[in-house]
Order: C-alpha cells, then sequence, then structure tokens
C-alpha cells in the first residue's frame, strides 16, 4: 500500500456525515411500549410454563422492529430468518464439532454468510450461535424459544406499529 493509498485508507474512517436517524417523540413511545409489551409477554410465557422463551439477542430484535421497523433488517422476513438461520448454524456447528472458539467463531462467520445469501441478515441473530454452542443446546431450541419467540415479536409488531397511521409494517414479508 502507497502513501496515498493508506492516507485514503485513513480518511475513510472519520465519519464525515451526520446521523440521519430522526428522533420523534412518537416513535420513541411506540418503541418503548413495544419492546415492553414483546419482552414481557416472552418473559411471562418463560414464567408460566417449563419452557424458556426468551434470550438476549430478542432484545435486540424489538430494536430493530419497533425503533427501526422500516429498515430491511427489521422486517419479518429477516426477523424470523435470521434467527432460525443462524441458530441451525450454530446448532449444526456444536452437534458436529463441538464448542471451541474456533467453533464459535465459525458459526457466528458461516451464520452471517447464510444469512445474506438468504436475504434474512438480521444483526441480533448473529449473536445465536454463540449462545446455542456455548449453552450446549438441543435441537429444541429453535423452536422454543427461536421460531415461537420471533413469531410473537413480529405479531406484536405487526399490532403495534400498525396502530400509527404514519407507520406501515411490514415493507415486505418476501
Amino acid at each position: 500500500m502507497n502513501e496515498q493509498e493508506a492516507s485514503s485508507y485513513w480518511m475513510k474512517m472519520r465519519g464525515a456525515k451526520r446521523s440521519p436517524l430522526k428522533v420523534l417523540p412518537r416513535n420513541i413511545a411506540i418503541g418503548v411500549i413495544g419492546g415492553f409489551i414483546a419482552i414481557l409477554s416472552l418473559s411471562l410465557l418463560t414464567d408460566l410454563t417449563s419452557e424458556v422463551w426468551i434470550m438476549a439477542p430478542f432484545g435486540a430484535s424489538c430494536v430493530l422492529a419497533f425503533g427501526l421497523w422500516d429498515a430491511p433488517l427489521s422486517q419479518p422476513r429477516n426477523i424470523i430468518g435470521g434467527h432460525l438461520i443462524a441458530t441451525f448454524v450454530g446448532l449444526t456447528m456444536y452437534h458436529s464439532f463441538g464448542d471451541g472458539m474456533i467453533v464459535i467463531a465459525a458459526g457466528v462467520g458461516l451464520a452471517i454468510g447464510f444469512m445474506m445469501l438468504t436475504k434474512t441478515t438480521h444483526p441480533p441473530a448473529g449473536a445465536n450461535p454463540i449462545i446455542v454452542i456455548m449453552a450446549g443446546s438441543s435441537w429444541s431450541f429453535l423452536i422454543t424459544p427461536v421460531l415461537v419467540g420471533t413469531l410473537i415479536i413480529v405479531l406484536l409488531a405487526l399490532l403495534i406499529n400498525n396502530l400509527d397511521k404514519k407507520r406501515e409494517y411490514p415493507t415486505f414479508w418476501l
């Protein structure tokens, strides 16, 4: 890399633009209410049954579903598909190769690749391989909490986001 290329490389990191995010009180209220109801619902299900219906990445999914509802990575396809694919990759890696650091790293990398390949990229789901590999999860984790939990989040996002006349959720299904 010559001096000009090096300078250009480092200049890209200065972040000269400003945040495009808009702060509107109504959007903040919907984000607070939506995230609260979704996580409370999953927590209540966990308390009322013998199953675990909640996991940390669901909190991040709620940020996207209720705070950035119109972003491509926040759509139902991405929330449900991303979590399912990333969890499947993590479970496959764990049940095939165990729980070493290389397996965890490969699980996350492969989950990213498969989510991108299937157009289901959902950043919170990138944590799923770490969770399932470190916990030594069984294949049932794919259904509970992942599938059922994401369906609940998406259902609540559909109901809550569309209460606002200025929101339309989802922007796409497929």
